[in-house]
């Protein structure tokens, strides 16, 4: 399966200084991909090389095929910024037919587009009434033009509501379905929790993790939590059944375990039979991976 973006110890500097050190990866047609990273990780350098909008020094770029930066690659890759703008004189409309005519396709896609986006109900108002998140979903719908193969999103839920976000997420799931690959950027890390295929962590310019969560999971070896309420009765008799789990102000008593010790724990306290009422499993969230592989030296 031919790569859609193929990066191959891709290097920046910009005078001393390495913002990119040997940078590889590789995203398959129909992946989602979580970009995360501190501020000046080299998250933004990254996609303006991506995009063919500054050089890079060393190693190998190829976006769906080609290089970044040429008509093959402009013509297949969609970008979205964290702050978009727009001419606040026209309408929603108006707008998206002026990027669709830049890109050769048909102006009367533009009402079409703004749906998929939640804006029919705006198409004619003026952008300079817009919302912030309302803006951005303009944004989204210019993403959406010539069925592009690779989408490259900056903080793409910016100003979204709760809503907006759920229903962008799910527009992204059905774009990935259709073949599309998602490189997408963002510090909402319970966001892309649940909605990326592969988890991409940046930091000092090296790309110093990547994987699906479980795999990330797996390498960091933080410790799982839970959480058990005990039923009616039965505090004293669990308290001494575990004797290493802490009772809280609530009466729950919580403990943590490394992964080896995960189903063994687990064991114990399902023999533990009608003494449990409620148990609950915590694994490392992805801001507890997050925090574990990019932090940097001095932090």
């Amino acid at each position: 399966m031919t790569s859609t973006l193929k990066i191959s110890a891709l290097t920046k500097r910009f005078g001393p200084v390495e913002a990119l050190r040997e940078v590889s990866l590789d995203l398959a047609p129909g992946m989602r991909a979580a970009l995360l990273g501190h501020n000046g990780a080299g998250k933004s350098t990254m996609m303006k090389i991506i995009l063919g909008l500054i050089p890079f020094d060393a190693g190998g770029v190829q976006v769906c095929g080609a290089a970044p930066g040429s008509p093959q690659a402009r013509a297949r890759v969609a970008y979205l910024p964290e702050n978009v703008a727009f001419h606040p004189a026209l309408t929603g409309e108006e707008q998206i037919r002026q990027y669709l005519s830049l890109r050769g396709e048909n102006p009367r896609q533009a009402p079409d587009l703004l749906a998929r986006v939640g804006l029919a109900d705006a198409r004619a108002r003026r952008i300079g009434t817009y919302s912030k998140g309302m803006r951005q979903r303009v944004g989204l719908a210019q993403t959406l033009i010539g069925r592009p193969q690779l989408l490259v999103l900056d903080e793409p839920t910016s100003g979204l509501d709760p809503v907006s976000r759920r229903d962008f997420y799910e527009l992204l799931d059905g774009l990935a379905a259709d073949g599309a690959s998602i490189l997408l950027s963002s510090h909402v890390l319970t966001e892309v929790e649940a909605r990326t295929d592969r988890i991409l962590i940046l930091s000092g310019g090296r790309l110093v993790a990547e994987g699906t969560l479980p795999d990330l999971r797996a390498r960091a070896a933080l410790p799982v939590a839970l959480t058990i309420r005990p039923a009616a009765g039965a505090d004293a008799a669990l308290a001494t059944a575990l004797p290493q789990a802490a009772r809280g102000p609530d009466g729950l008593l919580r403990l943590t375990c490394t992964q080896d010790e995960k189903l063994p724990l687990l064991a114990r306290i399902t023999a533990l039979g009608g003494q449990v009422a409620d148990l609950d499993v915590i694994p490392p969230s992805l801001e507890d991976i997050y925090s574990h592989f990019s932090k940097r030296d001095g932090q």
